[in-house]
């Protein structure tokens, strides 16, 4: 079976997603990956074979989203020729983590794609939002990135088609402890703002990651980290707890080691004021702004007590999900084609195998 993998590159859980779940995927046959966008600080080491700047998401120092940045980096000229280069149609099965790239040479090329990922448990109803819905959020979310079937992944399995988190191997196989510091990563404020905020808690330490930082230093009662999947696991492993966005995969992993969840999601970013709401049933603490209650709010919620265990039957192995999703993924195909097909593990697709497979030289590579 010959399978295509697109990854957006918008923030890094994603990339780190795709890094788990891609060799497990291999064992179904050939993964090849198309990488969208431009805006994740983690190196990427996955199958690369087509790439394009995509629809990349950007921040304020502020937390809100970065409108007029996103639009000025569109070539809609670019954008359409990647659209129609992109040999979909010579794969068995296409997988879409959220890329509009990818998801619109499908439905331009009329084929079959299963989209997975967080974004895709949006599709079902019963994941929470908030009480007051984003009517564009909920839009985007529903049509960015359009595919003929969806399996989410989220904290909680709100619906048949809604699986556990992929959780990295480094954080189940941890030993956590709990040590006296706060792992820190909020992508949408500067080091600057962060800094201001957490020196003044002398009697709590702080692990603060910020792309603005080039090398490990410390300043008062913080320790200050570029970004790195490494160190920050290490750090967050054994922490008391966490503060982050309202993203998906850094959350998971928290709940995983049971650690304590602060979540200041992103102004102006729907879905993760949707997760915020999923967070709060779960034991996290939701702030909306850095303000001045929140060196009250953070000292009175990280008060030396653990985090309210999560059961574990919230949480499967990744391989586990990979093969869940396959079963799932190839029931929709052959319910969409009202063909039969082969269970998973089978190394092809009956009847669907392409003899015109592109050559390496054939692939577009867009980014430099």
């Amino acid at each position: 079976m010959k399978i295509l993998y697109a990854v957006q590159a918008t923030g890094n859980g994603h990339i780190s997603r795709a890094a788990e779940i891609i060799p497990l995927l291999q064992k179904y046959g050939d993964v090849d990956v198309m990488l969208s966008g431009n805006n994740a600080h983690l190196p990427v080491q996955l199958p690369v074979k087509y790439k394009s700047k995509g629809v990349s998401l950007f921040y304020k120092h502020g937390g809100e989203l970065n409108y007029k940045r996103m639009l000025k980096q569109i070539n809609p000229f670019q954008l359409w020729r990647d659209i129609k280069n992109l040999p979909v149609e010579t794969y068995d099965l296409v997988i879409n983590d959220f890329d509009f790239v990818t998801a619109m040479a499908c439905k331009r090329k009329k084929v079959f794609s299963v989209q997975i990922g967080h974004q895709a448990s949006f599709q079902y109803p019963e994941s929470p939002r908030p009480a007051k819905t984003d009517r564009l959020g909920e839009y985007v979310l529903q049509h960015f990135a359009p595919a003929s079937h969806y399996i989410g992944l989220h904290f909680q399995p709100y619906h048949p088609q809604i699986l556990p988190p992929i959780i990295g191997e480094s954080i189940r196989t941890s030993m956590p402890t709990h040590q006296e510091h706060i792992t820190v990563y909020l992508a949408q404020y500067g080091i600057d703002e962060l800094m201001r905020q957490f020196k003044s808690l002398t009697h709590l330490k702080f692990h603060i990651f910020s792309a603005e930082v080039s090398k490990q230093e410390q300043k008062n009662n913080c320790t200050l980290f570029p970004l790195g999947k490494e160190s920050f696991s290490h750090s967050m492993i054994h922490s008391q707890g966490i503060i982050t966005g309202g993203g998906f995969e850094t959350p998971a992993e928290a709940l995983f080691l049971g650690k304590k969840i602060i979540s200041i999601p992103i102004k102006g970013q729907y879905e993760q004021h949707c997760n915020a709401e999923a967070l709060k049933s779960l034991g996290a603490k939701v702030l909306y702004d850095i303000d001045i209650h929140f060196g009250a709010e953070v000292d009175q919620y990280f008060d030396g007590t653990a985090n309210t265990e999560i059961p574990e039957n919230l949480f499967w192995s990744n391989q586990r999900i990979v093969d869940e999703f396959m079963n799932l993924a190839l029931i929709a195909k052959q319910k969409h084609h009202n063909q039969d097909t082969p269970l998973p593990g089978a190394t092809l697709l009956e009847g669907l195998i392409n003899t015109n497979f592109p050559s390496a030289s054939s692939a577009i590579n867009i980014m430099p």
